[in-house]
């Protein structure tokens, strides 16, 4: 297993919740797929939820503002781990396996010779997140 590419990224959580609360659901489409908020809607305890914009304002929700900025701290250490990749936010599906570990999709075609690895922390209002490129063996 060749290592092509790593990539690190923090993230405040802080300034991601400013962001979802001054642009709203545009912020959240812009960044995230319909998959990965769907996801992360079931994070909180809210019974079934009309929109994401309703979990983040619940009581139930603060701690979906942590898991969110866990996924984008994921998705910028990709980007920094393949470079030039020319991709766009939602190029880059961060959703969890069968086991419930963070794992990464490329959407686009350009992940086809490789495997992405990450790892997500956080705490209180940090994230981070690396990610390992591996080439296809």
């Amino acid at each position: 297993m060749k290592i092509v590419g790593t990539g690190v990224d923090i993230t405040e959580v802080t300034r991601l919740r400013k962001a979802v609360e001054k642009w709203g659901q545009d912020f959240l489409s812009r960044i995230f797929s319909q998959e990965e908020l769907e996801n992360a809607k079931t994070r909180g305890s809210l019974p079934r939820p009309s929109s994401i914009i309703e979990v983040f304002r619940s009581k139930e929700g603060r701690g979906l503002y942590q898991h969110l900025a866990g996924r984008f701290a994921a998705k910028e250490a990709v980007f920094k781990a393949l470079g030039d990749a020319k991709l766009n936010w939602k190029d880059v599906q961060i959703l969890n396996d069968k086991d419930g570990k963070p794992c990464c999709m490329i959407l686009n075609g350009k992940g086809k010779s490789i495997d992405v690895h990450i790892s997500i922390s956080h705490v209180k209002n940090y994230a981070v997140a690396n990610a390992i490129i591996t080439q296809k063996t």
